[in-house]
């Protein structure tokens, strides 16, 4: 039985090492591109009839190596959230291929989301299949940079010259965790010798001793809890000199704050420092993706929370003074929102006054839609009211990020859908005449299957052809999505996209007047 079983192992070994001598060590590979701009799309999924799955690079690459599976035929089937490959007669979206080491073969794929998937920014491995095909990638660190593996929610802003780059909890390659107090990188802006953003980001990252991406936010005098800031600002300080200001929470868990504070880039640490306490009841300070607005000559930061429904004046003390920030709200000045309770202000017509309140709780889709099912607001007087272009049906945002387009001369929205066909994975386009509003009508432009897509940040200093071409980011996570199976490398990572104005998709409905005319805008 022994002679038997080792002639068994020996056979075994010789189909083996013949498989691999007929492998030869090269990859087949398989290029997946949009069939409308011939571009490689990455996060692809290719799997084959044994459930070995693989998934294109940034590139739109996969490197495929499966001893046992080369030089013969391989049914591939072939999916990617926003895209879609052709069925055949059985309904099987997929391929044969012949995968002949050192061989290719390219497949092309329809896009049905109207923007388009570039690129990934952040983790490890993001040109891998480039690299093991031996193809040139056009970013700097390919494989692995800072040793980080992955990073949550994407924040940035134009500092000396730089964009600087800050994100939450970032995993690495030697531990489950990482860290939880902001990382952060600085790029070249591509006028200044940055990449074409059409290619990618060149991340050169603060680091600490060991190489790993260090903490941007280590507050010394707090020892326990994630720091998660957002919020990032330029302003000049009372000696006109400019600083980047920020907010942190201060988290023990994902829905419990310990704290929170406005802060300050130290130029000399490069790290963050606390700035100024707020109050634990405090809701008027930056967050989200601030940006500059220029009203009757002057200069606001409006804060979208996902509507850009609070601002301040772009003044130090106004800024680290939360009585002076401004709600655009129908609850009477000075007041706080206190559900049912909530005092609505009306004019002498009984009509709901929608106005800029300094020092008064701004209103959200959560909180207009309390006011009305209280009674207290009439849902014609509602200023929220977002629906999608296609069906009419209302959407909830969540989150958004907001900015000026020449291309459009419209102030326009990439926004986050709560509750959609994934609950976190849904972004939309939306434009209107004004910073606050009102915004009545959008578009989808990136969709999901049970996977979030969370956090959309715009790039502006990006924007191309007189901003018909701009360009937003979001963290793709199976967290809050219900998937069960996280996609290798990509998980929990930043995903590029571009997305151009022209396209006749994007076509929106002229803005309507408000409403009934039952509520008074001033």
């Amino acid at each position: 039985m022994r002679l038997v079983a080792s002639r068994v192992v020996m056979v075994m070994c010789v189909q083996v090492l013949s498989s691999l001598a007929a492998f030869g060590g090269q990859p087949f590979a398989i290029e997946v591109v949009d069939a409308q701009t011939g571009r490689g799309v990455p996060l692809v999924e290719l799997r084959t009839t044994n459930e070995i799955r693989c998934y294109s690079d940034s590139a739109g690459l996969v490197a495929f190596d499966e001893p046992g599976l080369m030089d013969r035929d391989v049914f591939f089937f072939v999916s990617s959230d926003g895209y879609e490959f052709p069925a055949d007669g059985f309904g099987m979206r997929g391929q044969r291929l012949h995968t002949t080491p050192g061989g290719s073969a390219q497949l092309q794929l329809q896009r049905l989301n109207v923007a388009e998937r570039l690129y990934r920014v952040t983790g490890q491995g993001i040109y891998r299949d480039s690299v093991l095909l031996g193809r040139a990638a056009p970013i700097e660190q390919p494989l692995l940079n800072a040793r980080v593996m992955g990073q949550d929610s994407v924040f940035n802003v134009i500092y000396q010259g730089k964009l600087y780059w800050f994100w939450g909890d970032t995993s690495r390659e030697s531990y489950p965790l990482g860290h939880f107090r902001m990382a952060g990188a600085t790029s070249l802006l591509p006028a200044q010798g940055g990449l074409d953003p059409s290619v990618g980001v060149n991340l050169t990252y603060f680091t600490d001793d060991q190489g790993f991406s260090r903490p941007m936010a280590p507050f010394p005098q707090v020892e326990k809890g994630m720091y998660w800031l957002d919020g990032f600002i330029i302003l000049p300080d009372d000696t006109g000199q400019e600083r980047i200001i920020g907010h942190a929470n201060c988290m023990a868990s994902l829905g419990e704050r310990l704290d929170h504070c406005l802060v300050i880039f130290n130029d000399v640490s490069q790290t963050f420092e606390q700035l100024k306490p707020l109050d634990d009841a405090c809701e008027l300070h930056l967050k989200g993706h601030p940006f500059v607005a220029t009203i009757d000559g002057q200069h606001y930061f409006y804060i979208p929370s996902p509507y850009p429904l609070l601002r301040v004046r772009a003044q130090w003390s106004a800024v680290l003074d939360p009585s002076q920030y401004e709600s655009f709200t129908c609850l009477a000045p000075g007041t706080r929102f206190e559900g049912e309770a909530s005092q609505v202000q009306r004019d002498s017509q009984g009509n709901a006054v929608w106005d800029w309140k300094a020092d008064t709780a701004w209103i959200d889709d959560t909180r207009q839609k309390q006011l009305i099912e209280a009674g207290k607001l009439r849902a014609d007087e509602a200023w929220i009211d977002l629906r999608d272009a296609v069906t009419d049906q209302p959407i909830t945002m969540h989150g958004g990020a907001v900015s000026w387009n020449e291309y459009r001369h419209k102030w326009i929205m990439i926004g986050l859908e709560v509750g959609g066909s994934s609950l976190l994975g849904e972004v939309w386009y939306s434009e209107a005449d004004q910073p606050h509003g009102p915004w009545r009508c959008a578009v989808k432009v990136v969709t999901h299957r049970d996977y979030s897509f969370y956090n959309p940040k715009q790039h502006p200093y990006f924007a191309q052809d007189g901003g018909r071409i701009i360009y937003f980011e979001g963290t793709y996570s199976a967290m809050f999505s219900g998937s069960k199976v996280p996609t290798p490398r990509y998980d929990y990572n930043q995903i590029m996209y571009r997305l151009d104005l022209s396209d006749k998709r994007l076509r929106l409905k002229g803005d309507p007047p408000p409403p009934g005319g039952n509520h008074q805008v001033r």
